[in-house]
């Protein structure tokens, strides 16, 4: 069953922006779509931040098992209550791809606990990233290295929690180094940070930059979903796994009431 997946795009640059649509004349989270349907084992659809809730209703995203999130200029447009339902399916087993500056949407800085800052220059340098990880999936059929000759430059600190992996790490012509694909698992899903993607620049129509989305994407799947990791059910004495006896004090009912129940 082909993995499906939903692009996220905020689609504001390209409306305001003659060279974001330029670059991008169906909208960005179209051409990501385009790289990802080179692969028969990614059934893709699209959405954007105009939708009615983005896009990201319930139904959607409980068929969707990989979400790709592009945003960068609207992030406080993004509903509160959209922002907390993406984050309980990713808790659940859905996948997330967060793309350049999708760093600072709600969804991942929620999902890090942190304010995933970092520095930054918009002078269109050369960006080198050096897969330093080869035998990752997400790494799989890439040279040593590739470049993009136009991107935004980000630069460390990244203010990220330490991740499961780093698969990427770029090298910019002013100097700096910047952590650009670090994996993560939150709950059931996994999750995928990706630097490049800067709107003014033409990356999303780079043949590396679309191998390592089609193999996050592949890499992101989880085919279960696991709901019950939502709850925090009260196990009774009666249904303990071995025999035992009730002793000692305890709270009372209301001492509970901020808990989760059944």
């Amino acid at each position: 069953m082909p993995i499906r997946t939903l692009v996220w795009g905020e689609n504001v640059h390209e409306q305001k922006n003659k060279v974001v649509a330029e670059n991008y004349p169906k909208g960005m989270h179209n051409q990501i779509a385009s790289l990802l349907s080179e692969d028969s084992n990614i059934s893709v659809k699209t959405t954007t931040l105009q939708e009615p809730e983005h896009g990201c209703t319930e139904e959607a995203l409980s068929n969707t098992d990989v979400l790709i999130w592009w945003g960068h200029a609207a992030h406080d447009k993004v509903d509160d209550v959209v922002v907390k339902r993406v984050m309980e399916h990713v808790w659940q087993g859905m996948g997330l791809i967060v793309l350049h500056s999708g760093h600072h949407s709600k969804v991942f800085k929620g999902l890090m606990g942190s304010p995933a800052n970092l520095h930054w220059r918009e002078a269109g340098e050369r960006e080198r990233l050096w897969v330093v990880n080869p035998g990752h999936p997400i790494a799989k059929g890439l040279p040593p290295y590739f470049e993009l000759e136009y991107e935004e430059m980000y630069g460390e600190p990244f203010t990220v929690p330490e991740p499961l992996e780093t698969v990427f790490v770029s090298w910019f012509q002013g100097g700096e180094v910047f952590r650009s694909g670090l994996t993560y698992r939150r709950g059931a899903g996994n999750i995928f940070y990706f630097r490049p993607g800067h709107e003014t620049y033409p990356t999303y129509h780079d043949a590396n930059v679309g191998q390592v989305l089609r193999n996050a994407v592949n890499w992101a799947y989880n085919g279960d979903r696991h709901a019950h990791l939502m709850k925090a059910p009260n196990t009774p004495v009666g249904e303990a796994i071995e025999k035992i006896e009730e002793r000692g004090a305890k709270l009372s009912a209301a001492d509970h009431a901020g808990e989760v129940k059944k």
